[in-house]
């Protein structure tokens, strides 16, 4: 009798330690985790989209595309919800399965996307991102003798024509492609000998005195405000954030070309949190979000609706929103499909060298 009640003691037991464990599992999400560039969103966001929709906003911060990249396909994609990332690593993400589809039903205000982000060539089928940002990138510097409007390369890149001490984007793709219209090349070009030439262009400037490495954007803008750097390569809204600080400050985009970006909200292919990032989404494409956003962060907005909310002082910043002389001189970089080895293995004599 005794062993018969010590069984069922034991079976009564194991029951409630499963119901527990099933309660558990079956636990509605409390927050949704944000993979983010670096000062890339307003703080006052975070307690707003968790007051309107009972989430926390968690973020997890990155400086580079390959640092993000390198992260997740060591620890997974299923710490994320949503994963921001720039245009030219989409497909590469895609392809390592970093990313899943999207269900656009779910974001009611994709609406007030612009038609000229609908349909990118990253993302042609418009089933793996939402636009979050767009901007440009180029040379952020200390000298108002120096018009913006007729600077190149080879402030930087010619020793003779540089007058102090600078650094470069730690971006592979981003600063091989730069180098690339240095030398008056495609920024898209997949020419082995075009990109040597890149190569070559960027190891010489790494032997002038001046050169103090390579920064990520927020770290060139921060040496140039502290004038530990006379300039660097930076993104525009870190420029922008600079000048807002320092005007005597100035950015240009060079004679020789630069490129435009997209920086995209994706789904992380094993979200944990999926309904959260759909309405973290949905809450950056609201027309009033959006326009705060652009304007905390000084980049421009692909939310047509957000326009309309935003003064002209902001609109007709050239530094925020390139003229159109500017525009005819960037391009959107392109996946570079199996020529992806050859940018890499050059970023690595790049950086070894």
């Amino acid at each position: 009798m005794k062993k018969l009640l010590l069984a069922l003691l034991v079976l009564a037991v194991a029951f409630l330690a499963g119901c527990k464990g099933k309660d558990k599992s079956a636990e509605k999400p409390t927050k949704v985790t944000v993979m983010i560039y670096s000062e890339y969103i307003d703080p006052a966001m975070l307690t707003d989209f968790e007051s309107k929709t009972g989430y926390k906003l968690q973020l997890e911060l990155y400086e580079a595309q390959e640092e993000m990249i390198s992260k997740l396909q060591t620890v997974g994609t299923a710490q994320y919800d949503v994963i921001i990332a720039s245009d030219v690593v989409i497909q590469q993400m895609i392809h390592l399965g970093l990313i899943g589809k999207i269900d656009m039903n779910k974001i009611p205000n994709r609406v007030n996307i612009a038609d000229q982000f609908r349909n990118p060539s990253y993302d042609p089928t418009n089933e793996y991102t939402i636009p979050y940002l767009w901007g440009t990138t180029g040379i952020l510097y200390r000298d108002s003798t120096i018009d913006p409007l007729h600077v190149s390369y080879s402030m930087l890149f010619d020793a003779k024509q540089t007058k102090g001490k600078f650094s470069l984007l730690e971006e592979s793709r981003s600063m091989l492609s730069m180098a690339l219209q240095a030398k008056g090349f495609d920024a898209n070009s997949t020419n082995k000998d075009e990109i040597n030439q890149a190569v070559e262009y960027i190891l010489q400037a790494k032997k002038d005195p001046h050169f103090l490495g390579f920064d990520g954007s927020v770290g060139g803008k921060d040496k140039v405000l502290s004038k530990m750097d006379w300039a660097a390569i930076v993104f525009n809204g870190e420029a922008m954030a600079a000048i807002d600080e320092d005007p005597s400050l100035q950015f240009a985009i060079p004679e020789e070309g630069s490129f435009m970006w997209v920086d995209a909200m994706t789904l992380s292919s094993k979200a944990p949190n999926v309904d959260g990032a759909y309405q973290f989404m949905n809450y950056i494409l609201d027309a009033n979000i959006g326009a705060q956003l652009a304007k905390y962060i000084n980049y421009a907005t692909p939310n047509n609706a957000s326009l309309e909310a935003l003064d002209k002082e902001f609109t007709g910043n050239r530094v925020i929103n390139p003229t159109a002389d500017e525009i005819k001189r960037m391009v959107f970089l392109k996946d570079p499909g199996d020529a992806a080895r050859l940018f890499d293995e050059a970023w690595t004599i790049v950086k070894t060298r």
